[in-house]
């Protein structure tokens, strides 16, 4: 199995047998896209972008090395609710002692993607629909991140992706959300667009940022995102941090922080959650193309796990690259 590498940060080649990014059930990798992990009780969750017309399924874990298949998490109403086909990008937040769920979909009705908001006592299923659309921006709106803060405020960040004159377009925002989590409290900031040289690769054709994941880390919060086009060949992951949860946001200089790297057999790894483990220990989850080779645009993606390192000034990096800085 070809591992991983960073792309222009790494200073020194790591070997295949060093580490195996995948995740595996029952022997076979797991196919998920837009993977979201979460934690409930002793064990961990895992959903994501599988079976876009029925919903989503999930597995279960605890430890995150093994993993079994728990079946469906969330199934879609089909066309007779607003939200009819297209389930996308789930994420699950606990809130309030809840398990929240957020999802897009497509409505025939409005033409475009909507927003979704769930919600269940069990981190496994039984998720009830509590609104669809959840929030209206009259525009369509994918991978919504809900971030609770210290004081137990939270906010909503999410991509408007969208198609002008032949140019996909994907801009992140941020708003503050209602404590019942009904609805947002003021007008959506655009915290983060395609900025940096790494995101104008294919500038004529995308201008992509998405799948926004934000945590806090001793008062500064950071966000991971994702850019370009997750069909193609050049997605990856970027870093941006902010004193405010609603910015102003600063991309990091050393982005990106994993992309593709085609020599050891990496294509387009990108939109990703995170999970801590005991509270120090951090784990990322993201998709990756199932066949590196293939050709493009493919949507065939396998989940992988990485472990993370968030440094003494504070900057969120990949552990085993932040090994090979410290030798």
């Amino acid at each position: 199995m070809a591992m991983l590498l960073l792309v222009a940060a790494c200073p020194t080649a790591l070997h295949a047998k060093d580490y195996d990014p995948l995740c595996y059930c029952d022997g076979k990798p797991i196919m998920l896209a837009d993977p979201c992990v979460y934690k409930g009780g002793d064990t961990y969750y895992l959903t994501g972008t599988s079976t876009t017309e029925k919903g989503f399924e999930y597995y279960m874990s605890k430890d995150m090395r093994t993993w079994q298949y728990g079946g469906m998490l969330y199934e879609g109403k089909g066309e007779d609710y607003e939200g009819a086909s297209c389930y996308w990008a789930p994420e699950v937040r606990m809130y309030k002692g809840k398990y929240y769920l957020t999802f897009s979909c497509y409505s025939p009705k409005r033409k475009g993607l909507i927003t979704c908001l769930a919600v269940s006592d069990r981190p496994n299923g039984g998720y009830k629909d509590l609104y669809e659309p959840w929030i209206d921006m009259k525009y369509s709106a994918i991978d919504c991140d809900i971030f609770v803060d210290d004081d137990g405020k939270p906010y909503l960040y999410y991509s408007h992706n969208f198609t002008k004159d032949g140019v996909a377009t994907g801009e992140i925002y941020a708003a503050p959300l209602t404590d019942d989590l009904s609805g947002i409290t003021e007008e959506p900031r655009l915290v983060l667009s395609a900025s940096q040289p790494w995101e104008r690769v294919n500038w004529a054709a995308n201008r992509c940022n998405e799948g926004p994941w934000v945590i806090k880390h001793k008062g500064k919060y950071i966000m991971t995102y994702s850019a370009n086009d997750t069909g193609y060949g050049h997605y990856g992951i970027g870093v941006a941090e902010a004193d405010n949860p609603l910015g102003p946001w600063t991309k990091y200089d050393t982005n990106p922080m994993l992309t593709t790297d085609l020599q050891h057999g990496i294509s387009s790894p990108g939109h990703n959650s995170m999970v801590s483990t005991d509270g120090r220990t951090l784990y990322m989850v993201y998709h990756r193309h199932a066949d590196p080779s293939c050709k493009k645009p493919n949507w065939d993606r396998v989940t992988c796990i990485e472990k993370l390192k968030i440094t003494r000034d504070g900057k969120l990096r990949m552990a085993r690259e932040q090994k090979l800085r410290d030798k």
